[in-house]
């Protein structure tokens, strides 16, 4: 995706399912595009719900597949997400669609191309199309429905075709590349003891058995050496009771997970790299670690097996050494020449990356990805979806991507901390009246509270809100800004009055989030819908320069010289209080959409019962809406309308 920007391509980037921890690869903060995450399933069910009645739900592919590949398959789970994925790549421009892995995120594509006629592509690794998708009729309607296949290697591509035949002419081998940037000295190791390094899930198919085996036997032979294993996974257990009962506690180490960059600077004080990958009792095996790529980019002679593509990268007795699957002698001997010799592991460290600079650079091997594209999409813009729990990535045009930004240079976030919200009784009604009016607002949920059930108002609205991922995504944007983090907490440090810490800290990580979707949008203004909401905004104040309004709620979690303060920081808004009306004046004006008189407490009971809101009136919401076109300087570009 990195090297697609590089190019000149603008990305749309996707998720359906959020990641399983918040650790994150380096480069994720180097994309300009940020990633869109698909709404929680109670949203997604709004949205399948609205399209029956619409006729847009493909219920006939859904009870095909549901009747084909069974329950496992969850076409009806497929189907709610290429639903929404449809909705946001078509706002998007996005004309094609591309899919990493060949299992659930293909199988989602099959559906948004039935949806809205947008075709995809794939790219399949491994694992996803030889386990994770479980079925080969599903595999072969999913290979028929692409445009192409781009397969990671040889091996991969030769496979897919033979259990793809109708779709051969169609699937092509792309070896994933790396970007030697990030490898550019080359240094030797200086160990007083030999290391080896190996890197992956502690999994069956990983053969890290097998690698402690032939550790076991390095050291009955009196060879001195230290193994590091770095990873984690559900065999971290079994394989910590092998090293204790084998006694290797001196020599061999389960690091757990470590950052991208940790691995990397592992890999360079290594004297070897090893992986000792082998097929599991489900057939899952690796095809083409992406690990050993990083481990000769940093000049370090490979150990590994003669298994699916691996031999494609490691040239046995040019890079590394080679053995047979499953075979911890053979392997114990490949890593003891090694060992034994420093001078030949310079030669194949050294040999190592000089195939990776000739074949592997990423700059060459998307160079068939793109001008595959190119032909699929006759140059119109290109979209990419990953259901998985990695990136659904889209590309459009840039002139189209321009044009839109241009438009949308005035819309204005309306931030919401938590929906439904019994504090904010007509914020349904507003985001209506502001749709109605044709206010460019922006409706971000920063937290669903699933524990609310939704009226006809709620459901109404659901489908034009748009959701913030989930907390692991939220503590990954945090921990991988640590500058910015600690300027926001330094800021707050020096403020006469605070917002409390573990309000700050929450909203903070929202206002993280919020970042790169309103610097996308260009949005101008950011409005708070609650006390809460207003933490969020002024950071995003502090970092993008937007202006900013709010709405304070009647019982406010925040002390009441906080909201004064933050309210001076606001170019208006809406408060239930008249004297902080009279204290603030200017465009600050009384909230009619909270019931505080015993008179509105009974218009608002019979509001809430019937839905029908007596409370306010249409010149109340007319006056907001050119408040706001003003703040966000909307009222430049268009006549505000006022609905009859």
């Amino acid at each position: 995706m990195l090297e697609l920007e590089q190019r000149g391509i603008e990305l749309v980037i996707g998720s359906v399912y959020p990641p399983l921890t918040s650790l994150r690869h380096e480069y994720i903060s180097r994309l300009s595009a940020p990633i869109h995450y698909a709404p929680p399933q109670e949203i997604l069910r709004i949205l399948e719900r609205n399209a029956k009645t619409t006729r847009k739900w493909p219920r006939d592919l859904v009870e095909q597949h549901e009747g084909r590949y069974g329950p496992m398959a969850k076409a009806e789970q497929r189907a709610r997400n290429a639903l929404y994925f449809a909705g946001f790549f078509a706002r998007s421009g996005v004309d094609h669609v591309h899919v990493h892995f060949a299992n659930r995120a293909a199988h989602t594509a099959v559906f948004l191309k039935e949806i809205s006629g947008t075709p995809f592509s794939v790219t399949a690794h491994g694992q996803d199309f030889m386990k994770d998708l479980g079925s080969d009729d599903l595999l072969r309607e999913i290979c028929a429905s692409a445009e192409f296949v781009a397969a990671e290697t040889d091996y991969s591509r030769d496979l897919l075709r033979q259990r793809c035949p109708n779709s051969a002419a169609k699937i092509h081998r792309v070896y994933n590349g790396i970007d030697l940037e990030r490898f550019p000295a080359l240094r030797s190791a200086n160990n007083h003891v030999p290391r080896i390094v190996s890197v992956g899930r502690l999994v069956p198919f990983k053969g890290f058995d097998d690698l402690i085996d032939a550790c076991a036997e390095l050291a009955r032979r009196r060879i001195d050496f230290v193994c590091d294993i770095i990873g984690d996974g559900p065999l971290r257990e079994t394989l910590q009771a092998k090293i204790e009962q084998l006694d290797l506690s001196s020599r061999v180490n389960l690091l757990g997970s470590l950052s991208q960059g940790a691995v990397l600077e592992k890999l360079q004080a290594a004297d070897i790299f090893a992986l000792a990958s082998t097929t599991d009792a489900q057939g899952a095996t690796d095809v083409f670690p992406t690990v050993i790529l990083e481990a000769m980019a940093s000049a370090r002679p490979v150990v590994s097996t003669r298994l699916a593509g691996i031999p494609e990268l490691v040239v046995d007795g040019q890079t590394g050494r080679l053995a047979p699957p499953g075979d911890s002698t053979a392997l114990a001997h490949a890593l003891e020449q090694l060992l034994r010799d420093s001078e030949l592991r310079l030669r194949f460290g050294h040999s190592g990356r000089a195939r990776i600079e000739q074949d592997f650079r990423i700059e060459q091997t998307v160079a068939p990805l793109v001008q595959m594209l190119d032909r699929s999409c006759s140059r119109r813009p290109v979209g990419d979806v990953s259901v998985s729990r990695s990136p659904l990535l889209a590309a459009t045009e840039s002139s189209r991507r321009h044009a839109s930004h241009s438009e949308a240079a005035t819309e204005i976030a309306y931030l919401i901390d938590r929906w439904p919200d019994h504090e904010l009784p007509l914020l349904e009604r507003e985001v209506e009246e502001m749709k109605r009016r044709h206010v460019p607002i922006l409706p971000f949920v920063c937290e669903l509270n699933s524990s609310a059930r939704l009226n006809g108002a709620m459901e109404r609205v659901a489908p034009s809100l748009e959701f913030l991922p989930d907390a692991m995504v939220l503590e990954a944007e945090w921990r991988t800004n640590p500058a910015l983090a600690q300027q926001l907490e330094e800021d707050r440090a020096q403020q006469s009055s605070r917002a409390p810490g573990a309000i700050f800290l929450r909203q903070a990580r929202f206002a993280f989030a919020l970042r790169k979707l309103i610097e996308e949008k260009n949005v101008a203004h950011a409005h708070a819908t609650s006390s809460r909401a207003l933490v969020c905004a002024l950071m995003l104040k502090k970092v993008l320069g937007v202006t900013v309004s709010a709405t304070i709620e009647p019982r406010s979690e925040l002390s009441r010289e906080w909201i004064q303060n933050a309210l001076s920081e606001c170019v208006g808004g809406r408060v239930s209080s008249r004297r902080l009306v009279e204290q603030l004046g200017g465009t600050f004006f009384l909230d009619k959409t909270t019931f505080r008189s015993a008179a509105q407490k009974t218009l608002g009971q019979i509001t809430q019962k019937t839905h029908i809101d007596l409370t306010t009136g249409s010149r109340f919401w007319q006056q907001w809406a050119e408040l706001l076109l003003r703040w966000s300087g909307s009222d430049r570009k268009s006549k505000i309308e006022n609905p009859k």
